[in-house]
């Protein structure tokens, strides 16, 4: 119960940042709407393939793995390129005192390689987890376990290795020494199990989930039902109810990425700072960390 009252209480002090400054909000939403549309553009071939060659054969799966593979890289980079805009946003917010715009496009532009290639690295990682998962007979709990395993060790890793990519300005190879060396030496003085922001945001993501697709549907059924037998207006209510249940999703998906990049980059703050003060330098935290751990 403390560790989600804890997440709770940083996700107020995250989203205080972000009425604060509205700068620090907006690459979430970028990443939403440029996702889409990558996903939308990226299906197209991927349904002509499957039109063209099948769906069975060795061939027609080598060509539609290839293409899923590549839908999954550019989602990858275009969740990445946002986050580390947030990161660079709250990072100037937390040391400066104002996220900007202008400067966060600019560690686009710096990293963009290191960016793709931390891409990559999630692409591949993605392809052994599903490997290992396996599929139909070759699937059970024990696959799914260690598959969910790497998942999750994996998605930590990148919420730390993004800041430190970004603040240090490093490769993806220096940036996950420099995390395996922070973690290594207990710089993290806060477990991420301590802070329940994962639990957090991923209730608040279940019930919007609810939310909106009870909308959605109470608005799409009624609407149908007078539609009758009229193709127009029951593809209207369908799409109407579609529509609403969506902006609920976004919602949760906006809160849900931004508080976690809050969280991730507030932490990796507080591992430098701790490594400074080994050095004699004094110890700061930072501020929404400090609110919630009460120091």
């Amino acid at each position: 119960m403390e560790s989600f009252s804890r997440g709770w209480n940083f996700l107020t002090q995250a989203w205080k940042m972000a009425l604060a400054d509205k700068d620090l909000i907006q690459p979430s939403i970028y990443t939403l709407v440029a996702g889409f549309i990558v996903s939308l553009i990226g299906l197209i071939p991927i349904a002509l393939a499957a039109l063209i060659f099948g769906m069975e054969g060795a061939i027609a799966q080598a060509i539609l793995g290839v293409l899923g593979a590549l839908l999954v890289f550019a989602q990858y980079a275009v969740t990445y390129v946002f986050s580390a805009m947030t990161v660079k946003l709250i990072y100037d917010y937390l040391t400066h005192g104002d996220g900007k715009m202008d400067k966060a496009w600019e560690i686009v532009k710096r990293d963009w390689l290191d960016i793709l290639s931390l891409a990559a690295a999630s692409t591949l990682v993605n392809i052994v987890k599903n490997w290992v998962k396996g599929k139909g007979r070759n699937r059970n709990s024990i696959r799914e376990g260690i598959a969910n395993l790497i998942d999750t060790l994996w998605t930590e890793a990148t919420f730390l290795v993004l800041p430190i990519m970004v603040v240090e300005d490093v490769n993806l190879k220096d940036g996950l020494k420099r995390a395996t060396y922070i973690v290594k030496n207990n710089l993290l003085l806060v477990g991420i199990s301590t802070v329940g922001v994962n639990f957090v945001t991923g209730l608040i993501g279940f019930v919007f989930a609810v939310i909106g697709l009870g909308l959605g549907f109470g608005i799409a059924f009624p609407l149908i039902s007078i539609a009758g037998a009229s193709t127009p207006l029951i593809v209207a209510a369908v799409v109407l109810g579609v529509l609403v249940a969506s902006i609920f999703f976004m919602a949760a998906n906006v809160i849900g990425s931004y508080t976690a990049t809050a969280y991730h980059t507030c932490l990796y703050l507080w591992a430098r700072n701790v490594e400074d003060a080994e050095q004699g330098l004094p110890v700061a935290i930072p501020a929404p960390l400090a609110a919630v751990i009460g120091q």
